[in-house]
């Protein structure tokens, strides 16, 4: 399994993937937070918060993560190298964790600059230091979990199909149902009865409780357990496809 990480963290970054997925999300997020004039940008809000960071992030990787992922499984199919894996001894699920890891070591890299972003606010606090680092923590917990969620559905969607372009399209629009869609579903007024029970399926009430600094052991549960699920159904289908 490690073999194949290595394999697969190697390739993303011998690639313009992995150069790419890193300086598009700092590019966004950098734009969106210190440059250009709009409610985000921390300058203009005239607190020492990164909380614009946290919102801005997830909608980001909504699409750099299934970018990420789409060839994972995909690339292995259309190359007819997918069969040979499956022959080696090795698991389905230790290639599919292998392969997820590979998926999340990428967005975690990816997320480690903006600790720099943590170092400029604290020195634009007033006075300096002046931040709820709580928060900020517990927020780059929730970002973790989520990403996690994320690169799970892109490896799912990566494996049902030899089209990257396919599982790239299928993987944002699973992960916006999984972060978006559950809550507007909650909102539909015939459905308000059981509100609380359709938004807890999804991520973004889970995402927004961590974010508040309060490391809640259900919402960490939830997102653990919607990763496994869908690394679950991603075996099922390679055992589909050894058949």
């Amino acid at each position: 399994m490690f073999a194949l990480f290595k394999k697969e963290l190697v390739t993303f970054f011998s690639s313009i993937t992995g150069a790419l997925v890193l300086s598009v999300f700092l590019l966004v997020t950098g734009l969106f937070l210190w440059v250009i004039p709009n409610d985000l940008n921390i300058i203009y809000g005239g607190y020492a918060t990164l909380e614009s960071l946290f919102y801005l992030a997830p909608w980001v990787y909504l699409f750099l993560v299934p970018a990420v992922c789409m060839r994972l499984f995909a690339d292995e199919k259309k190359m007819g190298t997918l069969d040979v894996l499956l022959t080696r001894p090795i698991s389905e699920m230790q290639i599919v964790f292998g392969k997820f890891l590979a998926g999340l070591a990428v967005v975690l890299i990816s997320l480690l600059p903006t600790l720099i972003y943590v170092y400029s606010v604290q020195q634009l606090g007033h006075p300096v230091g002046n931040m709820d680092l709580g928060g900020t923590w517990g927020s780059y917990i929730g970002l973790v979990f989520l990403s996690a969620v994320y690169v799970a559905i892109g490896v799912f969607a990566s494996s049902l199909t030899d089209n990257q372009i396919v599982a790239f399209v299928l993987s944002v629009l699973l992960s916006f149902m999984f972060y978006s869609g559950f809550d507007s579903l909650a909102a539909i007024p015939s459905l308000v009865a059981y509100r609380d029970t359709i938004s807890y399926l999804g991520i973004d009430s889970h995402y927004r409780s961590l974010s508040r600094g309060v490391i809640d052991s259900r919402d960490i549960v939830h997102l653990v357990s919607l990763v496994f699920f869908f690394l679950y159904i991603t075996k099922l289908s390679l055992m589909r496809s050894k058949r």
